[in-house]
């Protein structure tokens, strides 16, 4: 895990980790580990990987095709804003990430930030997610 538990923020984090965002992306997440590899792990753990600090963001290179781990995040987080969006409104959602190389003509047919997805903070995690499926369900009931 990025920081170490106590004071101020460890309270912050535990009020992200209860978000009903971050709870869909728990889900979502533990779904995948069909073997229970991740059975022991606390949220936290699994949440980890999200958490991508300044320093590291800088360590990342953007050229080339992204590491599989980013593309998975970049799944897993828009999936679970469209769950979210379902589970809220009702209405049926999914994400739209169909993400694939060009073929010969190389690169990708995204942005280069994709290399660096991921968040400061559990807080900032349940904040940019929340955020996405307040605006979809305002724009739906509007």
């Amino acid at each position: 895990m990025p920081h170490a538990p106590g004071g101020p923020a460890v309270n912050k984090d535990d009020e992200a980790l209860a978000s009903p965002f971050v709870k869909c992306l728990l889900r979502l997440i533990r779904t995948q580990d069909s073997f229970g590899l991740w059975e022991g792990n606390s949220d936290a753990e699994l949440l980890g990987e999200f958490i991508i600090t300044k320093q590291q963001q800088c360590a990342i290179p953007f050229g080339g095709d992204p590491d599989p781990d980013a593309l998975w995040r970049l799944d897993m987080f828009y999936t679970a804003v469209a769950l979210a969006i379902e589970e809220r409104s009702g209405a049926s959602t999914s994400p739209i990430i169909g993400m694939k190389p060009l073929g010969a003509s190389g690169g990708w047919s995204f942005y280069r930030d994709v290399h660096r997805f991921g968040f400061e903070t559990f807080r900032k995690l349940a904040e940019a997610g929340t955020k996405l499926v307040d605006d979809a369900t305002a724009a739906t009931e509007a």
